[in-house]
């Protein structure tokens, strides 16, 4: 089982994902929840200011990308930004209330920081703010971060004879509340109208526009920091931008592929709950009739109204969360578990860690994620792609399955063996295997032939296959009822042809060698029909483990060094046996075989007929 764990890891880090903890491959194989960030997982993460609004009015941006190339236009018209004073303050605040860099390369335009505030470097860029001219102008005096709960940033600006301002960016219900006036120009305000503004962020949201709010505030000239109460009130209101993030396409199929293996997806998210919702419709994200469409999506602020008992159903039903603080995750994810559901958790933030710690599986980001993340975590992406996701769930069921076709195929031979011994006692009749002869068969089968088992190829259509039920023990009963008939019929070809030898007056040593080759020659092609369990190993392809065959190979000469050898003969008490003994050992092996394959065809015969 190690073995086959280990390959599994191995395979897994081929396709991006690092396993920190070993049984994390198998629990990946029965995942039914995935719980997904979507900004860099679900999406590329390469956001484009794509709308702006500001004066009551609203100016779209062109250009895709980091390079700041591209116009303003109004009713498809193109503009100059000085002509607007509050578009050029909004700009203004999106360039300096920023801790991110956009720098020229020969190799393009690259981004030293966070790909949402290297999109308002670049539209400020395409309006022709300079940003070292406007950091010169305003130099940044403090700053307070951006932090999840807040929901905002806020920087302080000033120089010798200049007054001091502070800018203030995040989400227009965290800055909206902050408001008393809307800016129009350097010396002229009007009244807020708040209602009028969230219409125009639902406007945005609902095509899929992550939204920022912008404000501004004139302090006293003498102010040398600025905390959270700085900021309290007083603002003025700036202006929105809408930026598109769009989702990744390999994301948008591997989110199908986990539908189709009957695992949920679930989109969480800080972003606006109806951009939220828009980008959970473009990649597959769907579920009843709801107030955006056939995507349900619920706030932060909703779950936080929610009991732990009503948030059960709720988390259950509901496919994207928006505005969700790191405390949530948790509740998230607990509510989930108790719904009976094995869950897979994404993190990124040092906030993150209980939930990843709570989940059945933790998984960090590699590349945009903390170290305590990663700690947390049970597995890593080293891409942060929802797609590596999907596929180390495919890995997972891949893993379970070689691991389940290894206990099916060596559990027989033990319980084989382990009956010999008990009839022979029984009955009081001779051992047809010698104890050393059974070291053998168990020592060189599990070596060159259980082993390879760990090598096999995923099955096809292993997901399109529903989750395995959490609580599913490993051997269930059809399982255990083909160890128990291969078991016995090992264990009786091999009294058969024990007896048949004897019969036939030949020596005890050639009859217990025959009996032996008979149980390594049942393993054998037993070990052809366990490849699956489900299907023929033609479909699986006949050279697909070619490991596989090595193995056979070096047991059938271990095999006949066994019988053949004098050496061995002398240390196995083993004889030489001839082509009649070879011919029965073959066909008892083959029948094992057709037997086995019949079984599987019975079952799935069986399963169909359930289904219709």
């Amino acid at each position: 089982m190690t073995i086959t764990l280990a390959i599994g890891v191995a395979r897994m880090a081929q396709r991006h994902a690092i396993i920190r903890k070993l049984p994390a491959v198998e629990t990946l194989g029965s995942t039914t929840v995935i719980c997904s960030d979507k900004t860099g997982t679900l999406t590329q993460n390469e956001m484009t200011v794509q709308e702006i609004y500001a004066e009551g009015e609203t100016f779209a941006v062109s250009g895709i990308g980091y390079a700041p190339e591209g116009i303003l236009t109004q009713a498809d018209a193109e503009i100059q930004p000085k002509d607007h004073p509050a578009l050029v303050e909004c700009l203004r605040a999106g360039l300096l209330c920023n801790d991110s860099r956009l720098n020229a390369t020969h190799e393009g335009w690259r981004i030293e920081g966070d790909p949402t505030e290297a999109a308002l470097i670049t539209v400020a860029r395409k309006a022709g703010l300079d940003r070292s001219i406007e950091e010169q102008a305003y130099p940044r005096m403090d700053t307070i971060p951006f932090e999840s709960e807040h929901q905002y940033m806020a920087t302080l600006h000033g120089g010798e004879g200049t007054p001091r301002l502070v800018y203030v960016k995040g989400s227009a219900e965290a800055i909206l509340p902050r408001c008393h006036n809307v800016y129009q120009s350097a010396d002229q305000r009007t009244e807020v109208d708040e209602s009028a503004i969230h219409r125009e962020v639902d406007e945005m949201a609902a095509k899929g526009l992550r939204v920022l709010a912008f404000a501004c505030a004139s302090v006293a000239p003498d102010l040398g920091d600025i905390t959270h109460d700085s900021v309290a009130q007083g603002l003025t209101f700036i202006g929105l931008q809408g930026m598109i993030d769009p989702a990744r396409t390999e994301a948008i199929d591997a989110v199908r592929a986990c539908q189709r293996a009957g695992i949920k997806v679930k989109m969480i998210t800080g972003d606006h709950v109806g951009t939220a919702a828009a980008i959970g419709r473009k990649i597959g994200l769907a579920g009843t009739e709801g107030t955006y469409g056939k995507t349900i999506a619920i706030s932060g602020r909703e779950i936080e109204a929610l009991s732990d008992q009503e948030l059960i159903g709720v988390a259950d039903r509901t496919p994207v969360f928006a505005r969700v603080a790191p405390e949530q995750k948790l509740r998230l994810v607990k509510a989930l578990q108790a719904r009976g559901h094995v869950v897979a958790m994404t993190g990124d933030g040092v906030n993150d860690g209980p939930a990843l710690r709570q989940s059945d599986i933790g998984i960090a980001m590699g590349i945009t994620g903390t170290e305590v993340a990663k700690e947390a975590a049970d597995m890593v992406l080293t891409d942060d792609n929802f797609a590596t996701i999907a596929a180390a769930v495919e890995e997972g069921r891949g893993v379970y399955d070689n691991i389940l076709k290894f206990i099916v195929w060596t559990l027989p031979t033990n319980a084989s063996l382990g009956l010999i011994i008990l009839v022979s006692l029984f009955f009081n009749v001779p051992l047809p295997v010698l104890p050393l002869q059974v070291l053998w068969v168990n020592t060189t089968t599990v070596v060159f032939l259980g082993t390879m088992l760990a090598f096999e190829v995923k099955e096809p259509g292993l997901m399109q296959r529903s989750p395995r039920p959490p609580r599913t023990p490993l051997l269930k009963r059809s399982s255990v009822q083909r160890v128990l008939w291969v078991g016995i019929f090992l264990c009786a070809a091999a009294f058969t042809v024990y007896g048949l030898e004897r019969v036939d007056n030949e020596t005890v040593a050639t009859a217990r060698t025959a009996a032996v080759n008979t149980i390594v020659f049942g393993e054998i092609f037993l070990l052809f029909a366990c490849r699956s369990l489900r299907v023929s190993m033609f479909e699986l392809g006949i050279f697909s483990n070619p490991l596989l065959w090595l193995g056979v190979v070096i047991m059938t000469v271990a095999q006949l060094l066994f019988t053949y050898a004098p050496l061995m003969n002398r240390i196995f008490r083993t004889a030489a046996i001839g082509g009649g003994e070879w011919t029965v050992i073959l066909l008892s092996s083959l029948l094992l075989y057709l037997l086995f394959e019949l079984d599987k065809w019975l079952r799935r015969r069986r399963a169909e007929r359930s289904k219709v």
